[in-house]
């Protein structure tokens, strides 16, 4: 499975016109999309997932069982637990609208943790809503180098706080070294950060 450089918001569209023809075997060139991706029907439940969300899940989701997510466990940003039914997903399916900007963490069966951001968008005909497509982008980077900024700010600010030159240079460097790992990881510089 190679890398998908469309946009989330351009492969929504493109899944939305596969989904839309209603050809089973157009299904196929959703696996193809290097995102995990799944469908629901109108009550929520999974009707297709690529093999991404197996990967990005940990587990294998399981159709008409599975309802408005793949993942195992969800969290909020804040750490506090999120159940399935008060997701983006679920929102998306209730309101007949796509939700965006969200962001939250996805437990895996392992343990392990990732933070994304879910681009849950119904799928109406005729007016009506028949399922929801949503498409799950990992933002662990972007996580990373936002802590890394703030690190990098935290390390300026005492270096001005009137150390001796050895400590404030040493704080200057352990500064750039934050900065220059959260620019190799796409994080651009975050407005707040001080030099």
């Amino acid at each position: 499975m190679g890398v998908d450089f469309r946009s989330p918001e351009d492969i929504i569209h493109s899944a939305l016109g596969v989904l839309e023809n209603g050809d089973p075997q157009l299904l196929v060139a959703l696996d193809e999309i290097a995102a995990p991706l799944y469908v629901t029907d109108a009550d929520g439940f999974v009707t297709y997932f690529n093999e991404a969300c197996i990967e990005f899940a940990g587990r294998t989701p399981v159709l008409r069982a599975d309802r408005w997510c793949v993942t195992w466990k969800l969290f909020t940003d804040d750490g506090e637990f999120l159940p399935h039914d008060e997701c983006p997903m679920a929102a998306a399916i209730r309101e007949r609208r796509s939700i965006r900007g969200l962001t939250a963490v996805a437990e895996r069966p392992d343990g392990t943790r990732v933070p994304f951001m879910p681009y849950p968008t119904p799928i109406l005909k005729n007016g009506e809503l028949v399922g929801a497509v949503n498409i799950l982008v990992d933002v662990t980077d972007a996580s990373q180098a936002a802590e890394l900024w703030m690190q990098a700010d935290r390390a300026h600010r005492l270096a001005r706080a009137g150390f001796d030159k050895t400590t404030a240079e040493t704080l200057g460097r352990l500064a750039d070294e934050y900065a220059a790992r959260a620019l190799a990881l796409g994080g651009p510089r975050k407005p707040s950060a001080i030099h």
